[in-house]
């Protein structure tokens, strides 16, 4: 039972996945944050246009 133990104590792969999972996670808010960013301003650009156009 102490092996065990101290294999589950030295393992570290869990905690890689969970370290990639975080990092995807935050890149993923980063990309969701400029893409709104930037579609809505792309939408003011479009309503200006499509107004000036009629």
């Amino acid at each position: 039972m102490k092996t065990l133990f101290e294999k589950f104590v030295k393992d570290e792969d869990g905690a890689t996945a969970i370290e990639y999972g975080l990092i995807a996670a935050l890149i993923s808010v980063a990309i969701i944050a400029a893409v709104r960013s930037v579609g809505g301003s792309l939408n003011t650009t479009f309503s200006e246009i499509n107004s000036d156009l009629q």
